[in-house]
């Protein structure tokens, strides 16, 4: 029988609402998260998998056109039949609980699905050391040795573990502009009004496209850059899929902050490839891996990590990598996206990233001063 897939969504949360609620859910609280003790969950000798397993996820993973959330939950389910499976998408994504864990406040969820480096950071400055999320117990689950090195998340808590990654780049229509070379590109007067963006604070790609601006110029210059991609027009929305679904396949800009992998859409829903072509400015592309991770909270552990384990499968890896149009974090002859898929999703000559000490003390600044000085009237936001 078909389960029907269960998609919970969740709104801003205010500051006064947060503090409102009770129960301290941080490594820094007085009480033991629980199941989570020091050194990592220990596998018990009977696991539990007949509860509700509940992901906090990002959008476009459980809606859009052929989202892979409802195919990975039906697969789980299969292996897992005495499970149930919630998706949770929060509107702010992280930052909804990067929030509560700053104020104590209750988090029902089991599993963190999409996050990064950054987002570890941020949870650091703000939560606390090592907070959040559980010490993963490596040992329990099979594939995580696997994962390729360059994919580590360079945490010292050792909270999360990457299950793919994608090269965030530029997308553009040919047939409209040509594609930028460099950074100083965008300035010129042909992409006047052109560029769609994502917010940092609540994107991924958008959080990483600052990044990569930091990273290629330095801080000072970075944000100088920003102020002139304000002057000449950029339009910034909150989610990649506001920016992608919602206005950049409904032909509303020619250019696109988005993956290198993004062809594939054109090449598997027969959309015009002259729209997916990819842009890689100065030769790069910054490296994004997505993390999973078990939250301190959560109530369903041993479901918990059997999915990761399940996530990290060869047969997942293959069919995630396809369906959610990135790469694979698992590379050897048992895991092939299939050809189209290497055929079509380009990496960068060079990628780039920042690493989590680079980011530690750091990432929470540069995303307050982007706010305080681009989130105004003078960038359009949605």
């Amino acid at each position: 029988m078909k389960r029907r897939t269960v998609v919970r969504a969740i709104g801003a949360t205010g500051t006064s609402a947060v503090a409102g609620f009770a129960g301290c859910l941080t490594r820094n609280g007085d009480d033991e998260p629980p199941d989570g003790p020091e050194n990592g969950d220990p596998e018990p000798d009977e696991p539990e998998y007949d509860g509700t397993l509940r992901i906090a996820t990002y959008r476009s993973m459980v809606t859009g056109p052929n989202p892979a959330g409802p195919w990975l939950e039906e697969s789980f389910l299969e292996a897992y039949p005495d499970a149930e499976l919630e998706w949770i998408v929060p509107t702010e994504g992280v930052e909804h609980y990067v929030r509560r864990g700053e104020y104590a406040a209750e988090i029902d969820v089991d599993i963190l699905l999409g996050f990064t480096v950054g987002d570890l950071a941020r949870i650091d400055d703000r939560v606390g050391e090592g907070g959040l999320l559980r010490e993963l117990n490596r040992d329990r689950i099979d594939g995580s040795e696997r994962i390729r090195d360059e994919l580590a998340l360079g945490d010292p808590h050792g909270r999360g573990l990457a299950y793919d990654t994608g090269y965030v780049s530029l997308v553009y229509d040919e047939d409209e502009l040509e594609g930028p070379e460099t950074f100083d590109d965008l300035l010129d007067p042909a992409y006047a009004e052109t560029l769609l963006a994502q917010h940092p604070g609540h994107s991924m790609p958008g959080q990483a496209f600052l990044l990569w601006t930091i990273e290629a110029m330095g801080e000072a210059d970075a944000f100088d850059y920003w102020a002139d991609l304000v002057g000449n027009g950029v339009e910034v929305r909150n989610s990649w899929s506001d920016t992608y679904y919602d206005a950049y396949l409904d032909e509303h800009r020619p250019l696109v902050v988005s993956y290198s992998s993004d062809p594939i859409f054109a090449a598997v829903d027969d959309r015009d490839s002259a729209r997916h072509q990819v842009a890689f400015p100065n030769e790069e592309g910054y490296a994004l891996p997505e993390g999973m991770g078990i939250f301190d909270a959560a109530t369903e552990p041993d479901l918990a990590y059997a999915f990761l384990e399940f996530v990290l499968s060869s047969e997942i890896q293959s069919e995630l990598a396809r369906r959610n149009v990135q790469f694979p974090a698992i590379e050897d002859e048992s895991v092939a996206p299939r050809p189209l898929f290497e055929e079509t999703a380009r990496r960068p000559p060079e990628p780039i990233s920042t690493s989590y000490t680079e980011l530690r003390g750091a990432l929470e600044a540069w995303l307050t001063d982007w706010v305080d000085r681009f989130e105004t009237d003078d960038v359009e936001t949605r």
